[in-house]
C-alpha cells in the first residue's frame, strides 16, 4: 500500500484493490479489520461496543444496533486509515462478514423481521433439541437454529405462517449487503446438520425433519421442505455476491465507499477463530475466549458416537470438527476487574483496564496451583455443558480455604476454562489427539498467565499469536482475501503461507504439578455445580 499522499493500486487517494475487509459481530464488540491481501498485514482497524439485552426471558440484540455498530466500526477503521496514510476508503478488494454463530433470525417474504433475534445464549429450546438429537442420531445443541425453529413449531408461535426465511446473524448482514441468502459451510453447520462430504445440509436429516414437522411446516416450506427456509451453503473461497449500492450505504452512510466489491461466504466466529490461528487441518485445535468460550478440534475422522457436550460442525472448508461450546467465558472475570479498578480509583490511584488486568493476572500467577480451595462459577446464563439451565455467578470456598487476591484471581482464571474442560472429556473418550492448541481472544492480551492456565487446564501445549486479541475480524479478512487464491491452493495451504509466517508468542507447555492441581480444582468444581443450580432458584433480577 502507498504511503501518505502516494498513489494506491486502486487509484490516487483511494484504498487499493489489493485489500480485504473483515467484519465480525462479536458478543461485546463489532470489529472491522482491513488487511493487505498478499501478506495479511493489518492496515487499519475499528470497533464498536455493544451488549445483548434480556427481554421477555430471551437474550437478544436489536437489528438497528447491528447497523449502528457495523457502520461505526467501519467509520473508525476508515478514519484510522486516513490518519495513517492519507487514503480515503472508497474501494476494497474483497469483504467478508462473520458473527456469533447459531441463534434464530426470522423474516417474512417482504424481508421484515418477524420476532426479535434469539441469540446463541438462549436455553429455552430444550424439548426441541432433545427430540432432534434423537431423530438425527447426533447432538443438536440448544442454540442451533434448527432447534429454535422447531421449538417455535412446538410452541405454535404465531409468526410461523409468515416465515419465509431464517438465518444466522452473519447470514443476515451478508444478505443485506449483497442480496444473497447464503452461508459459509462452517456457519451453516450451526444451523442444520451437514452431510459427510461437508458440502450441504444432510439430505437424510432434511427428510427426517420434514416428516417430523408435517403440517407444522410454514406454508413457504410446504413445497420444498425446511430446506426452502434455509440459506444456501458455500465453501470457503466460493464467490458469494457483490456489495450492492444499498449495502455500501449500510456500511458507510457517508457515501464514500463504492459498491461492487466481491464478498466471500459469511462465516461464524468459530470458523474465523480457526482461520486466524491457522487451525484448519486434522489434529489442530483452537480455543476462543470472550463472552463465551469454545474449542474447535479438527478431526481425522467423524466421532463414533453422539455426545451431548460436543457439536458436530465443520471448518470453513467443510472438514469435520468437534466443537465444545460454553455459553459463559470471561465476562465474570471482566466484571471483577472492573470492581478492582473502581477500588483503585477510590483509593486515589485510577488505572486503565489493561493496567488492572496486568496486576490481577500477575497476582493469579503467584496463587496456589489449585487456587487454595476457592471455587468460582462464571455462569451468567445457562450452561448446557455443565448441566445448568440457568446461571448464577458464585464464589464458593470452605472455611479452611486461603482467601487472597492471588488465589481468588487464579480461581477466576480456572473458572473461565472449567466448563470447557468438562466438555473436552468426551473427546478423550473418543481417543481424539491434539498436537497443539492455538488460543485467541481478549483474555490473552496480557501475555503468559491466562495462556499458562489454559495449558495446565487442557494438559496440552498452547500458543497465542500476536493477532490474538483481534483474531476474528482478521480471520474473516483472510477468508475474504482467499477469494483470489482459492483456485490455486486449498485453504490450509493458503493459511500456512500467511498465518504460520506471522510471529507467535513462546509456546506454553503444561506443568505436570499444575495439571494435577487443576484436576483437583476441577473435581471440586464439578461437586459444587449443585450450588449454582440451587442458586438459580433466586430471582434473576
Amino acid at each position: 500500500m502507498s504511503g501518505k499522499g502516494g498513489t494506491a493500486r486502486g487509484g490516487a487517494g483511494t484504498a487499493p484493490l489489493g485489500t480485504a475487509l473483515g467484519i465480525e459481530l462479536g458478543s461485546t464488540r463489532i470489529k472491522a479489520c482491513l488487511i493487505d491481501d498478499a501478506s495479511g498485514e493489518v492496515l487499519a482497524t475499528g470497533s464498536f461496543a455493544w451488549e445483548n439485552r434480556y427481554v421477555d426471558g430471551l437474550w437478544s440484540y436489536d437489528l438497528d444496533e447491528v447497523w449502528a455498530g457495523v457502520s461505526g466500526a467501519f467509520a473508525a477503521l476508515a478514519e484510522q486509515l486516513r490518519e495513517r496514510t492519507g487514503v480515503r476508503l472508497e474501494r476494497v478488494g474483497a469483504i467478508g462478514v462473520s458473527a456469533m454463530m447459531h441463534g434464530y433470525l426470522a423474516f417474512d417474504a417482504r424481508g421484515e423481521q418477524l420476532v426479535p433475534f434469539r441469540s446463541w445464549r438462549n436455553t429455552n429450546t430444550g424439548p426441541a433439541a432433545e427430540r432432534l438429537s434423537a431423530l438425527f442420531g447426533r447432538n443438536i445443541p440448544l442454540r442451533w437454529s434448527i432447534a429454535h425453529l422447531y421449538q417455535a413449531m412446538l410452541d405454535a408461535e404465531p409468526h410461523l405462517p409468515e416465515l419465509d426465511f431464517c438465518t444466522t446473524l452473519a447470514g443476515y448482514v451478508h444478505w443485506r449487503l449483497t442480496g444473497e441468502r447464503v452461508l459459509g459451510v462452517g456457519d451453516a453447520s450451526g444451523m442444520f446438520p451437514i452431510d459427510g462430504a461437508g458440502r450441504d445440509y444432510d439430505p437424510a436429516c432434511l427428510a427426517a425433519f420434514d416428516a417430523l414437522a408435517g403440517d407444522a411446516l410454514p406454508p413457504a416450506a410446504r413445497g420444498g421442505g425446511v430446506r426452502a427456509l434455509l440459506p444456501s451453503v458455500l465453501p470457503a473461497g466460493a464467490p458469494a455476491g457483490r456489495l450492492t449500492a444499498e449495502g455500501a450505504r449500510l456500511l458507510d452512510p457517508s457515501g464514500v465507499l463504492q459498491p461492487g466489491a466481491p464478498l466471500c461466504p459469511p462465516e461464524g466466529d468459530a470458523g474465523t477463530g480457526m482461520v486466524a490461528t491457522g487451525a484448519v487441518a486434522p489434529r489442530t485445535a483452537n480455543v476462543s475466549v470472550g463472552t463465551s468460550v469454545f474449542a474447535m478440534v479438527v478431526l481425522e475422522r467423524p466421532l463414533r458416537g453422539a455426545h451431548p457436550e460436543v457439536d458436530p460442525v465443520t471448518t470453513p472448508a467443510g472438514h469435520p470438527v468437534a466443537m465444545v461450546h460454553c455459553n459463559n467465558g470471561a465476562s465474570e472475570l471482566a466484571a471483577w476487574a472492573e470492581v478492582f479498578g473502581q477500588f483503585a480509583a477510590a483509593l486515589g490511584h485510577p488505572a486503565g483496564s489493561d493496567e488492572v488486568f496486568r496486576a490481577l493476572y500477575a497476582a493469579a500467577g503467584t496463587g496456589a496451583a489449585d487456587a487454595g480451595g476457592i471455587l468460582t462459577y462464571n455462569q451468567i446464563s445457562g450452561e448446557p455443558v455443565a448441566g445448568l439451565a440457568e446461571g448464577r455467578p458464585l464464589i464458593v470456598r470452605t472455611p479452611g480455604s486461603e482467601l487472597s487476591l492471588a488465589n481468588l484471581m487464579r480461581a477466576q482464571l480456572y473458572g473461565v476454562f472449567a466448563a470447557l474442560s468438562l466438555g473436552l472429556e468426551a473427546l478423550s473418550e473418543e481417543s481424539v489427539e491434539i498436537d497443539r492448541m492455538h488460543a485467541h481472544g481478549g483474555v490473552f492480551r496480557t501475555a503468559g498467565v491466562a495462556q499458562q492456565a489454559l495449558a495446565d487446564a487442557l494438559d496440552a501445549p498452547v500458543s497465542v499469536a500476536e493477532t490474538a486479541s483481534e483474531g476474528g475480524a482478521w480471520g474473516m479478512a483472510l477468508l475474504a482475501a482467499y477469494l483470489g487464491a482459492a483456485a490455486e491452493r486449498p485453504l490450509g495451504e493458503y493459511l500456512d503461507r500467511i498465518v504460520r509466517t506471522r510471529s507467535e508468542s513462546a509456546i506454553r507447555d503444561p506443568h505436570p504439578e499444575s495439571v494435577a492441581a487443576y484436576r483437583r480444582f476441577l473435581a471440586r468444581y464439578r461437586s459444587g455445580l449443585a450450588a449454582v443450580a440451587a442458586a438459580a432458584a433466586l430471582p434473576a433480577n
